[in-house]
């Protein structure tokens, strides 16, 4: 299918991209090598304006926040969040402290706030007990976020491995075209799964870190008018990309989607009893379109992941090699 023009998820208009990266060699047994991400799905108050999301869980072995409230009421009303198993808490905290200080109300005048985070275990190469990453580093990363980012070793990509290699943050985007209906489809993935040997797109078999089994956080965005209950639909597409490349997902493996689309912002001050909004018909052939678009984005990004990452030394003096393919 067609690539965005960026072939990132930034592909989907407003969505921005943020990192901050931690790397200190501390001794000759702790390093720390983690860092944080943050997607934001439009440039506006997010809180105010909410988006449809939804999620999917494809093995629950993860520690992620705020996915009860995605499912239950089908929006998103903060950043999504990346960072190491440890540090869920700080950068929940610190993104609360970003929301609380763009909207004075929350807590007060207005109702709470659910924010999300997703994680994956880096302890491999960070020493993940030091828990480095604080609050100020999940505003940072808010604050930093782009259209241009890096991928790779970076943000919470730090102290990833994938299939053996070193992995991280990779990104993709395709088109969804029918007719005159053209959609995008982004994917950003927070790589961290998969046994050496396993990697369809070449021989890793040399690659033997001996670590635990990992996770995968897979966040789709898509400016197609889709209800959460189609963002679920879409999320479960994921699955299928990740399964392309080899791995067979693991027991000890969180392997979890998070959908939204930014065609519709939903007010927070909205008032009335109904609500009307232009949705795609799940009849519709684009919508067979936007699923194929979501398997092969996830797909390339976690090719991307691997092709960005470099060498990396970390904790315990272990080192995770560059992956070529």
């Amino acid at each position: 299918m067609k690539k965005g023009s960026r072939n990132t998820i930034t592909d989907v208009a407003g969505v921005k991209i943020g990192h901050v990266t931690l790397y200190d060699k501390l001794s000759d047994r702790d390093t720390v090598c983690t860092g944080v991400t943050a997607i934001l799905p439009h440039t506006g108050n997010i809180f105010e304006e909410k988006v449809r999301a939804a999620s999917f869980v494809l093995n629950g072995f993860g520690k992620t926040a705020g996915l009860v409230q995605v499912n239950e009421l089908g929006m998103l009303e903060s950043p999504i969040m990346l960072t190491n198993t440890f540090s869920v808490a700080a950068v929940l905290q610190g993104t609360m402290e970003w929301m609380l200080e763009e909207n004075p109300e929350i807590g007060d005048s207005t109702s709470s706030l659910n924010i999300v985070v997703g994680e994956c275990n880096d302890s491999h190469l960070n020493s993940m007990r030091l828990m480095a990453v604080k609050p100020e580093h999940a505003r940072e990363a808010i604050k930093k976020a782009d259209t241009d980012f890096a991928q790779g070793a970076v943000g919470a990509g730090k102290g990833m491995i994938c299939y053996g290699v070193k992995g991280g943050i990779g990104s993709a985007s395709r088109l969804a075209e029918d007719g005159d209906l053209s959609y995008t489809v982004g994917a950003l993935l927070l790589t961290n799964f998969g046994r050496k040997g396993e990697f369809r797109g070449a021989d890793f078999s040399g690659a033997d870190p001996k670590k635990p089994d990992g996770s995968v956080m897979m966040i789709l965005a898509t400016d197609a008018p889709l209800e959460s209950r189609q963002l679920e639909r879409l999320a479960k597409r994921a699955a299928i990309g990740l399964g392309r490349t080899g791995t067979t997902v693991h027991n000890g493996s969180g392997d979890i989607v998070i959908a939204f689309s930014t065609a519709a912002k939903i007010s927070h001050r909205a008032e009335g009893a109904f609500s009307s909004d232009w949705l795609l018909r799940d009849s519709h052939p684009i919508m067979s379109e936007l699923f194929g678009a979501a398997v092969e984005a996830t797909e390339e990004a976690v090719y991307q992941s691997i092709r960005h990452a470099e060498t990396t030394e970390g904790r315990l003096g272990r080192v995770v090699e560059k992956g070529e393919f």
